[in-house]
């Protein structure tokens, strides 16, 4: 299938390599992390890593034992993911995964379902993501939130600007965000939203990622101090599935298994 081309340009600007290794995208990466590895099997399975970028995640699965193979759409992320040690990395879409049925006991979706704009295709990738897992094996999507863009530009400052302020508060009321200058649209869920049923996928269990600490102006000294770290992410680890809460996170997590074995 075909990805857009201005989406395929934005990541080719190499700017996905950085965001979860740097600032306060660490704390979703350690979040993700973190719910991962209380979920997933354990040790060896086969993950298939679908729009797994430049391997963030790739690689630390790897080296927990596991067996990655890497989707992604953008040459340069597969090239990057190439490099990395023990992963298996080529172009692909999570619209039509070039892999066999129930092959991998775990599916990633850890970033395509922000890129398509029509529910359509989101049903299509999390169907895709249930025909390529075993019976009993887990299906992993990450959303973007809602609220996201209002609460990251008046984080970010923009907000004062009318353009900035506008594009969220679209977002906010229906999902579709076309960041200025981008030319692609991302797609920002209500918590209730993520259609993982309506693919075959009873059952799920939600996360809220980041809960409201991603927009404490000292996020990034607790991130840098290990002791504080643990606390912080201990403290949101508490909160992650409160229902009121679940909205406030940029990024949520949802989990759910292919029934069956």
């Amino acid at each position: 299938m075909t990805v857009k081309r201005e989406l395929l340009a934005y990541y080719e600007q190499d700017r996905e390599h950085r965001r979860l290794r740097e600032g306060r995208g660490r704390l979703e990466f350690w979040r993700t992390q973190d719910v991962l590895r209380r979920s997933l099997r354990p040790a060896p399975a086969r993950v298939l890593d679908v729009g797994g970028g430049t391997g963030v995640h790739a690689e630390w699965l790897v080296a927990d034992g596991y067996e990655v193979e890497l989707l992604d759409p953008v040459p340069l992320h597969v090239e990057r993911a190439s490099e990395l040690a023990g992963v298996t990395a080529r172009l692909g879409d999570a619209r039509e995964l070039p892999v066999p049925d129930a092959s991998a006991d775990a599916v990633l979706l850890l970033g395509p379902l922000y890129h398509l704009a029509e529910r359509a295709d989101r049903v299509r990738a999390l169907g895709e993501a249930r025909r390529a897992v075993r019976p009993g094996g887990l299906v992993a999507a990450a959303t973007i939130n809602r609220y996201a863009a209002v609460h990251d530009t008046v984080y970010t400052g923009s907000y004062t600007e009318e353009r900035q302020r506008k594009t969220a508060h679209v977002a906010a009321k229906d999902g579709i965000m076309l960041s200025p200058g981008r030319g692609f649209p991302a797609y920002f869920h209500d918590p209730d939203e993520v259609s993982v049923a309506d693919a075959g996928l009873p059952g799920a269990q939600r996360y809220g990622l980041e809960g409201a600490f991603w927009l404490y102006g000292d996020i990034d000294d607790w991130l840098d101090d290990p002791e504080r770290r643990t606390l912080l992410l201990d403290a949101q680890r508490s909160m992650e599935s409160v229902p009121s809460l679940l909205g406030v996170s940029g990024h949520l997590l949802t989990i759910a298994r292919r029934p069956g074995a």
